[in-house]
């Protein structure tokens, strides 16, 4: 240490300590979050570092905090709906993260070589974990509960609205962009009499799809959406945009456009945000979904400019709420069985990122769009089953 650095006493350090935890109090407040209280959303500070994480580290510090076990909350879903409708994301901006932000917006973080990443970090942690989560066909995306009563019967009511959505018909050839686990494809296909191409960067998708629906007319690839090149008579993209990546969005839209038929529909489902200038939450960044970007209502527009007619547009962000507390649910119970593969600070993690998801649903601070898209324009107008 240099004659000229601080040396902090450990009083300084319990003053510092205690105006951080009156910031971060008086910061709740505004919100109706009070530390130490006993409603479900308060929360309970297991750990005198947290406010020091939260104040310069923002979101991430917030997270990780919690991945640590550092602070905890009955009801994280209710704290975090609290939270962001009184928008306290948007009162902590930590200089340390300025570099995140700036990346985020001037790189191609989801690139050729970039694009595969997220498929080995989330989408391949494990089959059998995603299969105790999910519903039986393991449809990773928001499901559609209008009139629907558990997760089986949203999921497939959601699958069914796209496939009404696209009017398809027997015989007809349907591109999946993001195909998952085939979700889609194989309902498409026993329902509608439809064949399908299905291209996903995740290899454990690719092998659990092609054995579950070895018997129907389906072609799983191991594929980056940029190299497709043939024309189909539809296409759809559910959950796939989110990391498709604001500067690739247009080149998207250019291959969608490219691989439909000139009388066909496009279906795209996704997670959008409210303002086209926010950047990816830092935490989600980095434990959850690597190189996400959440597209804006706008953005999607500018990119579909002179390539499509936007034929309906849907908003069921609500839906999602719902989805994703019966996945949580469903994680919960089945955790047992992969507490000691995958280990606790995981369980914390995966908790965090679905309660967290639930509470900004249920907030509307992100939502679920469905567009439809067409090359020239449906004659007479495109109507919505």
């Amino acid at each position: 240490m240099t004659e000229s650095s601080p040396i902090r006493t450990s009083e300084e350090n319990g003053s510092e300590e205690s105006r951080l935890h009156r910031l971060l109090v008086e910061l709740f407040e505004q919100a109706d979050i009070r530390i130490g209280g006993d409603r479900p959303w308060d929360i309970r500070l297991i750990d005198a570092d947290v406010p020091e994480r939260v104040f310069s580290l923002g979101s991430l510090g917030l997270g990780e905090s919690y991945m640590d076990g550092h602070w905890q909350a009955e009801r994280l879903d209710q704290f975090f709906e609290k939270l962001l409708r009184a928008h306290l994301d948007r009162k902590i901006r930590p200089l340390r993260l300025a570099f995140h932000a700036l990346r985020t917006r001037l790189l191609n973080r989801q690139s050729l070589k970039r694009a595969w990443r997220v498929g080995e970090v989330h989408y391949d942690l494990g089959n059998d974990f995603y299969a105790a989560m999910l519903d039986s066909r393991m449809t990773y995306s928001c499901g559609y509960w209008d009139g629907a009563h558990d997760l089986e019967a949203a999921q497939e009511a959601k699958l069914d609205l796209i496939c009404r959505k696209l009017r398809l018909q027997p015989g007809m050839r349907l591109l999946d962009i993001g195909c998952g686990w085939g979700s889609l494809m194989g309902y498409a296909a026993e329902r509608y009499g439809v064949e399908c191409v299905g291209v996903t960067v995740s290899r454990e998708q690719t092998a659990w799809a092609k054995e579950r629906y070895a018997g129907l007319p389906l072609e799983f690839r191991l594929q980056d959406y940029r190299s497709v090149n043939e024309r189909f008579d539809r296409i759809a993209s559910v959950g796939m945009f989110e990391h498709v990546g604001h500067r690739n969005y247009r080149t998207f839209m250019e291959v969608a456009r490219r691989c439909l038929a000139d009388d066909g529909l496009f279906l795209l489902h996704t997670i959008g945000k409210n303002e086209r200038h926010t950047v990816t939450d830092p935490w989600i960044d980095k434990h959850i979904f690597p190189n996400g970007d959440l597209p804006a209502i706008g953005q999607i527009a500018d990119a579909a400019e002179g390539l499509f007619v936007v034929e309906d547009l849907h908003n069921f962000g609500a839906d999602y709420d719902t989805t994703l507390m019966a996945w949580h649910a469903n994680f919960e119970a089945a955790w047992p069985r992969f507490r000691e593969r995958l280990g606790d600070r995981f369980q914390r993690m995966w908790r965090y990122y679905l309660l967290a998801c639930a509470g900004a649903f249920r907030a509307r601070d992100m939502q679920l769009w469905q567009w439809v898209f067409s090359p020239e324009g449906v004659g007479g107008g495109y109507r919505r089953p």
